[in-house]
């Protein structure tokens, strides 16, 4: 298994910053390696809500089935996916209001190749430190995009 985590302040509420995390529509214009949602559930983020997604790395794109496993707006989601050849994966969102009026975002990624430990061996041969460059990446595009307002 994989783990990949990053921490970012925004300068914005929690409720905003929640508003844009939470909203499948809105990856592209943060999540670096999203691509496309192929389908998700209507209205507002709620535990058990679902939605397919296409994300890319090192050039290849995989279709990932995500399922909203922990639901506390607007503090924590829990994304709960299953991926190609049996990979599994969770996205926890974490949002604390900050003192000074905006947020702190911890982001965690886990992520379970196939294949035991022998498939882990070659997920990490394959991939390397990409999942962490583009977590990081990810969120600055998420400061920037929350902090031009």
């Amino acid at each position: 298994m994989s783990v990949v985590a990053a921490d970012i302040h925004i300068d914005a509420p929690v409720e905003t910053v929640w508003a844009t995390i939470m909203d499948p529509h809105r990856f592209g214009d943060w999540v670096t390696i999203h691509r496309h949602v192929d389908c998700a559930d209507a209205g507002p983020p709620r535990k058990g809500m679902e939605m397919h997604q296409t994300l890319c790395l090192r050039g290849a794109n995989f279709k990932v089935k995500w399922k909203l496993g922990t639901c506390d707006e607007p503090r924590k989601a829990e994304w709960v996916g299953k991926g190609p050849m049996g990979s599994n994966a969770s996205t926890i969102y974490e949002l604390s209001p900050a003192s000074d009026g905006g947020t702190d975002f911890h982001y965690v990624n886990e992520f379970k190749a196939p294949g035991g430990p022998l498939g882990a061996v070659a997920s990490r041969v394959l991939v390397g430190g990409v999942p962490e460059r583009e977590a990081k990446a990810s969120l600055e595009r998420l400061r920037a995009l929350l902090e031009k307002r």
